[in-house]
């Protein structure tokens, strides 16, 4: 089998780690945490910014209708780089260990265009990719069939020529029924021996 011509990054918990829970814990405790998040649907605005609703004002309109978790509410958008973090070293030494093989690398994420952009001053990786496919752009997120016909009808490659790895299952097995390759990424080990598996980088290269 041929190696991959291209190869595919989800972003968060993938590149970056992301907690939102775990970041709440730290700044309210987890009582008032679990508080938070029962009575507000807090991922279901991430999900509305990540399909293309604007950043700050999605985040400040709702905590405006929500007057008693409105400071908590507002950290989503004032602390963000603080909850998209840290960084997966491991996984950013494979992209740019794919880069300089010349192996062309690309994103796939569900991402808001304000969130990406603030996130983009922090984490330089990010502007990194060869072609980045960011929801909040393409107005479609993950796991929806069409952001990954976006992919195909952008980038001229066959399903097969795709390598892509996502922490979540639903994502992947919309790009399997694609015939695209495809990694669970867990650890950012695994994912390197997939890549050395998949003959695009050695052992050495991959930090194995």
């Amino acid at each position: 089998m041929t190696a991959p011509q291209a190869v595919i990054f989800d972003i968060g918990n993938v590149l970056l780690e992301w907690n939102p829970e775990r970041f709440y814990d730290w700044q309210i405790g987890r009582a008032q945490r679990e508080a938070l998040f029962a009575e507000v649907d807090l991922h279901a605005m991430n999900e509305a910014i990540d399909a293309g609703a604007p950043f700050r004002d999605t985040i400040y309109d709702l905590a405006d209708r929500t007057p008693d978790w409105a400071d908590e509410i507002r950290m989503w958008h004032d602390n963000w780089l603080d909850m998209a973090s840290p960084r997966i070293d491991g996984s950013v030494t494979l992209l740019r260990a794919l880069r300089s093989r010349g192996v062309a690398v690309f994103a796939l994420t569900n991402f808001g265009i304000g969130s990406f952009d603030y996130a983009k001053t922090r984490y330089d990786f990010l502007s990194e990719f060869d072609r980045a496919y960011v929801s909040g752009h393409l107005g479609v997120t993950k796991p929806d069939p069409r952001i990954y016909e976006r992919v195909e009808a952008d980038c001229g490659l066959p399903p097969g020529a795709l390598l892509f790895t996502d922490d979540r299952e639903a994502n992947i097995a919309v790009a399997l029924q694609r015939g695209w390759r495809c990694h669970l990424f867990e650890r950012w080990q695994g994912w390197a021996r997939r890549l050395v598996t998949e003959g695009l980088l050695n052992e050495k290269e991959a930090g194995l």
